[in-house]
C-alpha cells in the first residue's frame, strides 16, 4: 500500500512539474502543485505538488518567464519616472518611505499582492506593506 501512495506521488510529480511552470511565484506554485497534486494522488500527492510547484515558481519568480518581457514593454509604454536608489537594485532591498511611486499591476498579469515601480530605470515589483523588492522585471 505504502508503495502504491509513493508511486503515485512520483508520478503526480511528474505531471505537476510542467503545470507548475507556468505558476507565478513561489505562493502560485504552492497553491497550484498542491491542488493538481492531491486531485492526481491525494494527501501526499499535495504535499509533493506543493513542493515542487514552490520550487518551480520560485525559480520563476512572480511574473512568468513569458509575462516579463510584456510586462517591461507595459511600464516602458506607460512612461513612469524612475526613482534614483543608492543602494543594489536587487530582490530584497527595501525602498525608503517617502519619494517612490507606486503603481498596480494590471489584472492580466494575475499579480494582486504587489505594485510595481520603476527604480534606476529598471522595473520592479515590490510589497506594499514593507516596500521591499520582491523581483527585478530584466
Amino acid at each position: 500500500m505504502f508503495r502504491k501512495v509513493i508511486a503515485a506521488a512520483f508520478l503526480s510529480a511528474a505531471v505537476i512539474v510542467p503545470l507548475s511552470a507556468s505558476a507565478q511565484g513561489v505562493p502560485g506554485g504552492v497553491e497550484r502543485g498542491a491542488r493538481e497534486g492531491g486531485r492526481d494522488a491525494g494527501p501526499v500527492g499535495a504535499i509533493v505538488g506543493g513542493t515542487i510547484g514552490g520550487v518551480v515558481g520560485g525559480v520563476n519568480g512572480i511574473l512568468g518567464v513569458d509575462q516579463r518581457p510584456r510586462f517591461r514593454h507595459y511600464v516602458v509604454e506607460e512612461h513612469r519616472p524612475s526613482y534614483r536608489y543608492e543602494g543594489d537594485v536587487r530582490v530584497g532591498a527595501v525602498l525608503p518611505e517617502a519619494g517612490v511611486t507606486y503603481y498596480d499591476v494590471p489584472p492580466e498579469y494575475g499579480v494582486r499582492e504587489y505594485r510595481y515601480t520603476v527604480v534606476n530605470d529598471r522595473p520592479v515589483l515590490v510589497d506594499p506593506r514593507t516596500r521591499r523588492i520582491v523581483e527585478v522585471v530584466e
